[in-house]
């Protein structure tokens, strides 16, 4: 089976950017509002179709967004209870494709510096491995984005909270393929206005 033709793409952009202190998917990295970066990305990529959840200022960011929304391959899903946590955004994302993908793969909004190859990289690895859940490390730390597969679809439905589907990783360490990545600036986000300083002097 090809990754391509088999796993769709859910990215969390619902958050209310709470210490960042104002919308963060608006804010300018160089020529983009930073949700470009990961939703571009995103669209360039194997994955085969794209869904994107908002809530906070969700108006303004499809205001901001514009003609990137006519794409065959995005959806958009707004979800009212963002207040709830991560948890309902992954759930909201999922419940689109639960029937039609026999995978995803969950990208986060605020690492702009996630790029088209190496989605593609984590797609190719992730589909020639026997395992339920892929995920991307560095020198030994896990980050984002994670595929997992239909068999892991039950636990996600049932989370609750703001932790995401991290305990969902640490519970099955077994099910797990650890994706080896070399680029050191993949897995940085974007949680203040230091850190998009760093970015905007990596990206320049």
């Amino acid at each position: 089976m090809n990754a391509e033709n088999s796993t769709a793409g859910i990215i969390l952009a619902a958050g209310a950017s709470t210490r960042f202190g104002r919308p963060k998917q608006l804010v300018r990295l160089n020529d983009r509002c930073l949700i470009e970066w990961v939703l571009d990305a995103a669209l360039k990529s194997k994955l085969k179709r794209i869904i994107l959840v908002l809530g906070y200022a969700h108006q303004q960011v499809l205001q901001a967004l514009d003609s990137k929304l006519q794409d065959s391959k995005l959806s958009v899903e707004i979800n009212p209870e963002f207040k709830k946590g991560q948890s309902c955004s992954l759930q909201l994302g999922l419940s689109r494709v639960i029937d039609a993908f026999p995978a995803v793969m969950f990208l986060l909004a605020d690492q702009p510096l996630v790029d088209t190859a190496t989605l593609n990289f984590l797609l190719e690895h992730c589909w020639s491995a026997d395992k339920d859940i892929c995920v991307p490390t560095f020198e030994g730390q896990k980050g984002n984005p994670c595929i997992f597969r239909k068999n892991i679809f039950p636990q996600i439905m049932h989370i609750t909270g703001d932790s995401g589907a991290r305990h969902i990783i640490r519970s099955n360490p077994e099910r797990v393929l650890e994706i080896d990545i070399k680029n050191p600036y993949f897995f940085i986000d974007v949680d203040t206005p230091e850190d998009l300083e760093r970015i905007k002097k990596l990206t320049r």
